[in-house]
């Protein structure tokens, strides 16, 4: 994570300079200064590139002059218009630009607090990087950005910086874990990893098969049945909030995915190390809710699972009893992280109690199919709460698209020989599988599912991340703690 200082706005004399600027394309401020300082150098780029400030636009200019020897640009937009979404995208942008430059000045001072501590966040997201397992990279092939001063006469800014970077830092947790290869990141190791997150004040449990076996988790073992390497399920509790009760999110870990005996094609089944992905949002928005100390009372719960094809692996046509009580025929071993989820909610709602709760999974393709990469699917049983996510997503850019539930679904996964079956068929493949879920929730309890399998990880660079892990799902929980914690 790059380091991240504040100071008041002057003129820097060397290194690289960012600017923040309106539509128009007219500087001003530390932009102005910078420009009377290189002889007009900066605004003749401008010209000549045709750069106006429009949000999304972008220029480099190398060595203008007076001591800088780079000087890049984003736009952001109609002056009225900013937000700290916009001012996140730009400073992730920015940081796009100074991947050669091993420090960089912000100049944020025309823009508000709240905007230059965004941009700040903006661009610690984007210069996430995840190159242990690269061991012979050239020296000039290596990022080098590793610090960035951002100029602002604000006092709300650097006020807002503490907050922001304990959000960052659990965004860089989810994605070292969703990035990590399966043969490092087994149930074990991500309960290992998990553990150290004590130091923020977390209240930690692990519980191991015998635990959950002793808990009836059949649903949850069943999945883990088939592999050498054990399940772990882990209680994560932030107790912020004094005697209300908590706030509950439940993640799915699958740590790899094969399909188990329903085995998937071997054409991207690589991609299936980040079937965690759930549980990986889940233990970052915990680091970053006790990072930057909620006034809430939050609890995290992952069930973590490799799904493997083996002798002593689940069968299609199997039978399990679930942590509830109630019996599940598994007709198909690949639709596993819903039984995983089924005994982890269903412990979530015994144990704690929670005023809500909020599963995230990588769940099914069908809802790729359903939105893209653009939208996660929300399922709720509540429009108060699929209210509250949806506002928390869109403030963050996690973006969700609330799809339907109802009794004429959940007949599609009636059983002839339980009280029901694992997967309903191809029709509505995402809301059978939501609907699968809601069985295990009590009646009552306000409960959203979250389907990310279409935006846990991205195939090409985004404003705030490179390829690969996004993180999604870290802000947007992390939004919906302290939107309440606002109330």
């Amino acid at each position: 994570m790059i380091d991240v200082k504040f100071a008041p706005a002057t003129l820097p004399t060397s290194g690289a300079l960012a600017l923040l600027v309106t539509e128009g394309g007219i500087l001003s401020g530390v932009g102005a200064l910078a420009d009377a300082a290189t002889n007009g150098a900066i605004t003749r780029a401008f010209l000549a590139a045709d750069f106006v400030g429009k949000e999304g636009q972008s220029i480099t200019i190398l060595a203008p002059g007076a001591g800088l020897n780079r000087v890049v640009a984003a736009g952001i937009g109609p002056e009225d218009k900013v937000t700290t979404r916009i001012s996140e995208d730009a400073g992730g942008l920015l940081a796009s630009l100074l991947t050669k430059e091993p420090s960089a000045t912000l100049a944020a001072d025309r823009v508000s607090g709240a905007n230059a501590t965004a941009a700040a966040l903006g661009a610690s997201l984007r210069s996430y990087r995840f190159d242990i397992y690269r061991t012979t990279l050239k020296p000039e092939d290596k990022p080098k950005f590793a610090a960035l001063t951002v100029l602002s006469d604000s006092p709300e800014a650097a006020a807002g910086w503490p907050a922001a970077a304990a959000i960052a830092k659990g965004a860089f947790i989810t994605r070292d874990l969703v990035s990590e290869p399966p043969n490092v990141l087994t149930p074990i190791e991500m309960a290992t990893r998990i553990e150290k997150l004590r130091d923020l004040g977390l209240i930690i449990t692990v519980l191991d098969e015998p635990a959950m076996k002793a808990m009836n988790f059949g649903a949850l073992l069943g999945v883990s049945q088939g592999s050498a390497n054990p399940a772990r399920m882990v209680v994560m509790e932030w107790k912020g909030g004094g005697d209300e009760k908590p706030v509950a999110f439940i993640g799915k870990g699958v740590t790899f995915d094969t399909g188990g005996i329903s085995i998937k094609p071997a054409a991207g089944m690589e991609d299936m190390k980040w079937d965690m992905a759930g549980a990986g949002a889940v233990v970052g928005a915990m680091a970053a809710i006790a990072g930057r100390r909620a006034r809430a009372n939050v609890v995290g719960l992952v069930g973590l699972v490799e799904n493997m094809p083996s002798g002593t692996a689940q069968r299609p046509g199997d039978v399990v009893t679930s942590a509830s009580g109630q019996t599940i025929e598994v007709l198909n071993t690949d639709a596993e992280g819903r039984l995983v989820l089924a005994d982890v909610i269903w412990y979530a709602q015994e144990k704690f109690d929670p005023a809500l709760m909020v599963d995230l999974a990588t769940l099914t393709g069908a809802i790729i199919i359903a939105l893209g990469h653009e939208h996660a699917g929300l399922f709720s049983n509540d429009d108060e709460l699929s209210q509250a996510l949806l506002a928390a997503g869109a403030s963050v850019g996690e973006k969700l698209w609330r799809m339907p539930m109802g009794s004429d679904y959940d007949k599609q996964i009636k059983s002839d020989i339980a009280d029901m079956k694992n997967i309903g068929g191809r029709p509505g493949g995402s809301i059978t599988a939501a609907q699968f879920i809601g069985r295990f929730v009590n009646k009552g309890r306000p409960w959203a599912h979250l389907d990310i399998a279409g935006t846990a990880w991205a195939t090409k660079d985004m404003p705030l991340s490179s390829k690969g892990a996004t993180a999604f799902g870290v802000r947007l929980l992390d939004r919906l703690i302290a939107t309440r914690e606002a109330k």
